[in-house]
């Protein structure tokens, strides 16, 4: 009987019986030649294999210092004076602050799947370990930073209208015949970017969508926010919000979807307009279209149930800008042009992570910022855009008529420093008869609003209630019992 010969494959992890080779002629009283050892044969494919390992070793290396990196940026930015380094930090801390929690499994996933190959058997690998468990205890902390928002957000609500402020809270007078559940059809509180986008679907019928409101077409278009079943007796609040997008770009239907669907739930009719964008439209067609909505506002809400006696604004970024601007200048004629006698004053104002002051008179600009704005949005030198940067400033129409403002800004904002915010809100404390709330988010990135995270849920609470409060102080202060709210 023939004896079977075993062939050393220096590519294969194991060994394996030759079927090509001829079967050797038996003999008497010979030992056939020995089976080499599995040492013997998988040594050079361990090598080889430990070199691949190698390899993929420093490749999660260098992901596990990446993930790194950006954890660091997200607890301080790396860069805030402007340009693309500025933009880098802002992404970088944006996914880090805003969304821990992916970033935290992702790192522990990544680990896992490193150990699983072997990964951590090389020096490589080890420190892409101890490097990505440095970044998984940093985002627990921003994650624990975000949920301590709502502490931060009371404090400062105190701060700007008192100890007792929640006893001059008004709800919507609609929202006592609402109960503690959702109105039919609303979004059941995920924060999947596809549920935050049906939010519109939701709160806006589709004859409710793209309302003109001006003569520039699809620029000057409008969407209505309101519950399917508010009463339509003209007595809801109204909050108008303005999209940011540095002046050049943005739309309505992305921006402060957690905020707009609370106040629709709770009885407010929510305004979502589109307005004029530069290069192609130069400024201030911007403010222009703002205080074109305000005035179709006030003279058509009441078909939609809304109170053109009590409008407020709300934007963030450029949106902050235009809002601030549009309460502070609303008698400025050169922002209303064919509308000179329109109403345009408003009772609030709730500026996100803004630009007040284009001169940047306290050097507390983003440097970058003025030379995008000369560029792009005026589109004159400095040498000819004085009037124009000091007159589109938020900061130059600050005066006691200002009505009540909630500022809020991320501390580690790479686009627009706080420090401009801070200036601000100083500026409009010394002259201003009405409160001013003032709110720093420890670690919390520019649009840190974007989702829905405790971050933003915290600050969309917040908002709610001072908005109740300039509500109710504009009616009078009667206030109301405040049933449970479904949060969509």
């Amino acid at each position: 009987m023939g004896t079977r010969a075993w062939v050393c494959d220096r590519s294969a992890p194991a060994l394996y019986p030759s079927s090509t080779l001829p079967t050797p002629e038996p003999f008497s009283g010979a030992v056939a030649e020995a089976r080499p050892s599995r040492h013997e044969c998988q040594k050079p494919g361990m090598l080889e294999r430990y070199g691949d390992a190698v390899v993929n070793a420093r490749t999660y290396q260098v992901a596990s210092c990446l993930g790194a990196l950006c954890v660091a940026n997200g607890f301080r930015p790396f860069e805030r004076r402007g340009g693309i380094a500025s933009a880098a930090a802002f992404g970088a801390g944006w996914i880090t602050t805003e969304t821990p929690l992916v970033g935290l499994g992702a790192h522990i996933g990544l680990g896992a799947v490193a150990a699983r190959r072997g990964l951590l058997r090389s020096g490589p690998g080890r420190a892409g370990a101890l490097l990505g468990a440095a970044s998984v205890v940093g985002l627990a902390g921003l994650y624990h930073q975000s949920r301590g928002a709502a502490a931060v957000l009371e404090q400062a609500l105190v701060d700007g209208l008192g100890a007792g402020y929640r006893s001059r809270m008004v709800a919507p007078p609609s929202a006592r015949a609402f109960s503690s559940a959702p109105s039919r059809g609303a979004s059941t509180g995920s924060a999947a970017p596809s549920r935050l986008l049906a939010l519109r679907r939701h709160y806006t019928a589709t004859a409710d969508r793209q309302l003109s409101y001006g003569t520039d077409g699809p620029k000057n278009v409008l969407d209505v926010w309101r519950r399917p079943d508010l009463p339509g007796d003209g007595s809801a609040p109204v909050l108008i919000q303005l999209h940011g997008g540095a002046w050049t770009t943005g739309d309505n239907q992305t921006q402060a979807l957690p905020l707009l669907a609370r106040l629709a739930e709770r009885g407010w009719v929510c305004v979502v307009p589109r307005y004029r964008l530069s290069p192609k439209a130069v400024w201030p067609a911007q403010i222009v279209d703002v205080m074109a909505v305000i005035a179709w506002t006030k003279a058509n809400i009441v078909r939609w149930g809304g109170d053109p006696g009590f409008v407020a604004l709300t934007g963030g970024s450029a949106g902050a800008h235009l809002s601030a601007l549009a309460a502070l200048a609303s008698d400025a004629v050169e922002f209303k042009p064919g509308i000179e006698d329109a109403d345009t004053a408003v009772q609030a104002v709730v500026a996100m992570y803004g630009a007040y002051d284009w001169t940047d008179r306290d050097a507390t600009a983003n440097p970058y910022t003025q030379k995008f704005v000369l560029e792009k949005v005026i589109q004159q030198p400095l040498g000819d855009a004085g009037a124009a940067l000091d007159r589109g400033s938020p900061r130059s129409w600050v005066g006691p008529q200002a009505p009540p403002f909630f500022v809020a800004h991320g501390v580690n904002d790479a686009m627009l420093p706080v420090e401009q915010a801070r200036s601000f809100v100083a500026a409009l404390r010394a002259v201003s008869n009405a409160p001013v709330v003032s709110v720093e988010l420890p670690f919390a990135q520019h649009a840190f609003d974007m989702v829905r995270s405790p971050r933003t849920r915290a600050t969309v609470e917040a908002i709610e209630r001072f908005l109740e409060v300039t509500y109710g102080e504009h009616l009078g202060g009667s206030p109301q019992p405040r049933d449970p709210v479904f949060e969509p």
